[in-house]
């Protein structure tokens, strides 16, 4: 179909799947305008405590979540973004998803998730595994070994580490923890591909997910002789994953009648392949020339970037041919922990004093830290910190790391420490950056994405310490923008993503630039975080490890604190 055939008067429904909420998007394909917007919050959120069916309590470092609750995001966000809309649903030709990532969960051969099953609902590992459930960092470290002893050719496309965060490590965890759900599950699938599963009714599988998260790597997935070492019984794993893999963009099927009954949308409409949220995001942004890297800031950050050729680039999250836009090789980074370790520090550290004050101001506690920690000069807190609250995805590829603050004193104060953690985040982006053109890959331009934009200071402080300049997306919803175009590309709008893209995406006309003198401060306060990164995560000390096998070991003996007994 010729490039803007029919396109005047044809609407697009682009959907994100966050890790809290979801939310649908109505564009208009001639143009990108977009005209309705709803969002709903998920009614079970993550699931980190324990399970809402049994109230059983969860170990450390797990995140689940309930399938259902993305249904429900089709069910009352898509109808409710119309509604916005105010359009004729007759008008609109396609929908288009995003995911989190990776975001498995265990599945029937139907699809059916094991959670669903009345009979399952107690067992944890029967649940969606959320991108940050990070319990699988054993079998993680073991797969990297395996794979180094062996000489895996794969290995190298992952920076030469695989994460816990991936396929291979959840399901080899599901495997070992619970073996009997293991054997149940047929199918082990992204969260991506299943919500597409249920909009047109057959199972597909993204080039994406597979290549970045999956081991997929030149049309095949690790041997069985591997899998055998790492277990016996992990050798038909493979069977659970596959499927032919589809090119971003490509039509996954028909929205079915059950589906059209949940969104409103007419049956039949064009479903596109299932994509990830951060790799949706850089056609949203017109970013998909290579050495255009996109930073979608969020509760983590996601980095994505196109290049015109294959290399390995240490630390990385993988390399894959397609795995952005047709023609290009996809790198993809991260830091697990951005946006969440500002709501941490909010929400459990920050006194009741500054709570009141913003209350009183008529601010959030975010933007009233974030005017006073305005008012310093770089440098001034004295401090540095280790954005390691999740673990570090990027460039170290370990998820038992945690945060660090050096230079605290009886002076500091809180705008001090929550001015180091926003440094800290932008520091984790610079050693990133470094890595990759370390690696042959240059980065010609950054791009950021995300509600974090709207954080004035957060974007200057990254400018500074990256000494480049930032450009924004224009969309404040870029992940659903992004699969609105991949819906119109799905329904025939558009011949490729690229071209879609450009009559569709958009950049704002603010820009940040460095500012010299701060950067030069910011040179001095990198050159420290370097050398707390390097001690701390390159085997310099193992207090962080050893800290964290000590608060395992007392959480699986359930110690609890003894009731003091009071005398009088």
């Amino acid at each position: 179909m010729s490039e803007n055939v029919n396109i005047d008067d044809r609407y697009v429904v682009g959907v994100d799947f966050g890790t809290l909420s979801g939310r649908a998007l109505v564009v208009r394909v001639r143009d990108g305008a977009e005209l309705g917007t709803a969002v709903c919050e998920y009614p079970h959120g993550v699931i980190s405590e324990s399970l809402p069916a049994t109230g059983e309590q969860l170990p450390p470092d797990w995140a689940l979540q309930d399938p259902d609750d993305y249904r429900e995001v089709l069910r009352r966000a898509v109808p409710a973004a119309m509604q916005d809309a105010g359009i004729d649903p007759a008008a609109v030709v396609g929908i288009g998803i995003d995911f989190t990532a990776s975001t498995p969960l265990p599945t029937l051969a139907d699809g059916t998730p094991l959670c669903e099953i009345p009979a399952l609902r107690g067992r944890p590992h029967a649940y969606v595994k959320l991108w940050k459930h990070h319990a699988a960092q054993a079998q993680a470290d073991r797969i990297t070994a395996l794979a180094h002893e062996r000489r895996e050719p794969w290995i190298g496309r992952y920076g030469g580490k695989i994460s816990s965060e991936w396929q291979f490590a959840k399901g080899l965890q599901l495997l070992e923890e619970d073996p009997e759900l293991y054997g149940l599950a047929d199918r082990f699938i992204e969260a991506a591909d299943w919500i597409v599963w249920q909009l047109c009714g057959q199972e597909t599988r993204n080039v994406g997910t597979a290549g970045y998260k999956g081991i997929y790597v030149d049309g095949a997935y690790p041997d069985a002789d591997y899998l055998a070492a790492l277990n016996p019984a992990f050798t038909g794993f493979v069977a659970k994953l596959e499927h032919p893999q589809s090119p971003f963009g490509a039509r996954a099927g028909g929205l079915t009648a059950a589906a059209a009954a949940w969104t409103g949308l007419p049956e039949g409409i064009a479903v596109a392949i299932g994509n990830v949220d951060a790799l949706v995001t850089a056609p949203a942004a017109q970013a998909t020339d290579p050495g255009s890297l996109v930073l979608i800031m969020g509760t983590s950050t996601c980095h994505v970037m196109n290049g015109a050729a294959l290399a390995d680039v240490p630390g990385m999250c993988g390399v894959v041919e397609g795995g952005i836009t047709d023609g290009c090789w996809g790198f993809e980074a991260g830091q697990s922990g951005v946006g969440d370790i500002f709501a941490w520090y909010v929400d459990h550290a920050v006194p009741a004093e500054y709570h009141e004050r913003a209350r009183a101001a008529g601010l959030s506690t975010h933007e009233l830290l974030t005017a006073l920690a305005a008012g310093q000069a770089a440098g001034e807190h004295g401090l540095v910190a280790l954005d390691w609250w999740s673990g570090n995805r990027s460039v170290l590829v370990d998820h038992n790391l945690s945060g660090i603050i050096a230079g605290l004193t009886l002076a500091t104060r809180p705008p001090d420490i929550y001015r180091a953690l926003l440094e800290a985040t932008a520091f984790g982006t610079r050693v990133i950056i470094e890595a990759f053109e370390a690696a042959g890959v240059p980065v010609t331009e950054l791009v950021i994405a995300g509600g974090l934009t709207r954080n004035r200071l957060l974007m200057q402080i990254y400018a500074d310490v990256t000494r480049r300049s930032l450009n924004l997306i224009g969309s404040a919803q870029g992940p659903a923008l992004g699969s609105a175009i991949h819906a119109a590309v799905a329904a025939g709008c558009y011949p490729d993503v690229p071209a879609a893209a450009a009559a569709m995406g958009s950049r704002a006309d603010t820009a940040y630039r460095p500012q010299p003198d701060a950067a030069d401060v910011y040179d001095a306060l990198y050159a420290e975080y370097l050398a707390l990164h390097d001690h701390f995560g390159r085997g310099g000390s193992e207090l962080l490890h050893r800290l964290r096998s000590i608060r395992n070991a007392a959480h699986a003996r359930g110690t609890a604190i003894p009731e003091l007994a009071v005398t009088s």
